[in-house]
């Protein structure tokens, strides 16, 4: 299969949230049921998955650029971005107030904050997602 660089680093963005927030929320989850009230908690986890982060997409794409030089972005890469960018804003912006529809009910700080966080998560999954679908479909 011959990609794009621009496509390869769209494949180790979408792994690398999959696995460590997939991790994180997972965590968080079972401390949140266990009923952890505060969000001072939570730092621990998630420096540890930013941490991770960083270190996952340095390696990916340090192996996508092995495996074929960039070549730079051209207008099809921004393109592609920007529709896929267009699509996943709608989730982010519903879930926003949504959120602030639970604020208003005073729903604990702890489950508002990882319902945002859920939301940046879903938002770039499916940001990324799309330009899969838009790479592989051609634009």
């Amino acid at each position: 299969m011959n990609t794009s660089f621009e496509e390869k680093s769209v494949w180790v963005q979408l792994v690398s949230l999959m696995v460590i927030f997939g991790g994180y929320f997972a965590v968080a989850g079972f401390m949140m049921a266990d009923g952890v009230p505060v969000l001072i908690a939570y730092v621990p986890l998630f420096t540890v998955s930013i941490v991770l982060l960083v270190i996952m997409l340095t390696a990916g794409h340090i192996i996508a650029v092995c495996f074929g030089k960039p070549e730079g972005r051209d207008e099809r890469d921004r393109l592609i971005e920007w529709r896929a960018d267009s699509v996943s804003s709608h989730v982010l912006g519903g879930g926003v107030l949504i959120a602030i529809t639970g604020m208003i009910f005073e729903i604990n700080n702890v489950w508002i904050a990882h319902f945002l966080f859920l939301l940046m998560f879903l938002s770039e999954v499916l940001k990324l997602t799309m330009q899969l679908v838009y790479y592989r479909r051609g634009m």
